[in-house]
């Protein structure tokens, strides 16, 4: 077993991570930017060492992240999700210098990576594929030719990244000419790759994923299927398990070829397929991520499989001996993130101190978080504050307990996403079941709520008020 891990990532997936090596009996090693000295992260590894004063400074730095590695002691890295987690140089250079990286080998996530070349390899293996180009297109008059054959919408994708970047829906040659441009632009900023394809538009489909562990020996099983359709700008709000729409039969079948995929690539480590789900169960590969996902506690929850302690495991050489037919379902679970931005103002981040912080709890409640009162959020990172994650032996007492759980999270200092997610979760349509990737955009009214108003920064404000007043 491995003696010492170090923790490539910040926030609350690092606290996570943390929690599970410390379960293990494994030493923690976190790395840490400037900003995020006083993180929670930090206080909970057994060491931890700052590595620069921003994410270029820190963890992006693939040299300074495996030298750091080799100094400590450490003979793994957890990657996490984002930052370096899908980046197979960074893989790669754990390879080379006799680091074990906590996931895939490098050139499988070369390749899954590459989303043009995953298309191919499901094509290959019998997954069906949404409509689109099997080769980068080159200029907008190609997109254009493509269009015109399949009809609008379509979707401009980028060939590299995720994340919701260089990716756009347009509807008609006016919109493809002005943001095939816009989606190559922002695809080169964001992953050094401009390559584009274009995709038929699936409209209102179901947006689900199956759950991949596969060890060094050949064994492959899925853990079953989360519906990631609850998005804004094509990211993920609101995370279920199990889906509300899929049959045993279906559920099967895109189990069985999610795992054909990973065999194919001889995957190794945590990962995840997803696929479109439209109104007829038609079902299309869409990628797959190479990392743990942001969403996995929704499938530990109804599996109680903890997916972090299996990545590490697998990693360390330890066969699964999860069979496929242990794995079901108990209950559904609902992951909420929490994040500091401002719904109303087009979801723009916040930052600021958080002046006030009362997590809920009780029975079902998990909390996957790294902030407390005090805690200084920075505007240079993602927006997500934690995860809130509920579970319960039925689908309408999971939302019951979600609505009742964001009704106690209380959060001051910055604006948060927290009275939305509970218009979402209060919605007659959402506890019904009624919803696909197009609910938020559907539901206008979703916007109408009050903002809390902690009585502590009002005072605040009027001492403010009273000051200057008096300093006049």
């Amino acid at each position: 077993m491995f003696k010492k891990v170090l923790v490539a990532n910040r926030g609350e997936i690092a606290t996570r991570i943390i929690r599970a090596l410390k379960e293990l009996e494994i030493k923690s090693v976190a790395i840490y930017s400037v900003e995020d000295r006083d993180s929670l992260f930090v206080k909970k590894a057994d060491e931890a060492y700052m590595v620069g004063t921003g994410p270029l400074d820190g963890y992006l730095n693939i040299q300074h992240i495996v030298d750091l590695a080799l100094k400590v002691g450490a003979e793994a890295i957890h990657p996490g999700y984002g930052f370096l987690s899908e980046n197979p140089a960074f893989a790669e250079t754990c390879e080379k210098r006799g680091i074990k990286f906590i996931g895939p080998p490098s050139n499988v996530i070369r390749l899954l990576g590459d989303k043009i070349e995953a298309r191919k390899l499901a094509r290959k293996v019998g997954i069906p594929v949404v409509p689109g180009t099997d080769e980068p297109v080159k200029n907008v008059n190609e997109a254009l030719s493509f269009a015109k054959e399949f009809g609008y919408p379509v979707m401009i994708k980028a060939a590299a990244g995720g994340g919701g970047r260089g990716l756009r829906v347009v509807s008609n040659d006016e919109e493809l000419r002005e943001q095939f441009e816009n989606a190559q632009n922002e695809a080169r900023k964001f992953f050094k790759d401009d390559r584009i394809f274009l995709e038929k538009y699936i409209e209102n489909p179901h947006h689900i994923e199956f759950q991949i562990l596969a060890d060094r020996y050949g064994n492959v099983i899925h853990l079953l299927e989360r519906d990631c359709s609850i998005q804004r700008r094509h990211q993920k709000v609101i995370e279920i398990a199990p889906s509300l729409i899929l049959t045993p039969q279906i559920r099967e079948e895109m189990g069985e070829k999610a795992k054909e995929l990973a065999r194919a690539v001889g995957y190794e480590n945590a990962g995840t397929v997803e696929f479109l789900v439209d109104k007829d169960l038609n079902y299309y590969f869409i990628e797959m991520n190479t990392r743990i996902q942001v969403e996995h506690p929704v499938t530990e929850m109804v599996t109680g499989i903890d997916l972090v302690k299996q990545q590490i495991l697998i990693a360390d050489g330890v066969p699964l001996t999860i069979k496929q037919e242990e794995v079901d379902f108990r209950g559904y679970a609902i992951e909420i993130r929490i994040n500091g931005e401002d719904p109303k103002n087009n979801f723009a981040p916040s930052s600021g101190v958080v002046t006030r912080y009362y997590s809920p709890g009780g029975i079902g409640v998990r909390i996957d978080g790294t902030i407390y009162r005090g805690f200084k959020v920075s505007p240079y990172y993602d927006s997500m504050l934690s995860k809130l994650i509920v579970c319960a032996p039925t689908w309408g007492e999971a939302v019951s307990r979600a609505r009742r759980a964001l009704s106690e999270y209380m959060i001051s200092g910055i604006k948060t996403n927290i009275p939305f997610a509970l218009n979402i979760v209060k919605h007659p349509d959402f506890r019904a079941g009624r919803f696909d990737t197009s609910f938020i955009d559907s539901h206008p009214e979703l916007m109408d709520y009050t903002e809390y108003k902690d009585p502590a920064d009002i005072v605040a404000a009027i001492s403010v008020a009273i000051a200057a007043y008096e300093g006049i």
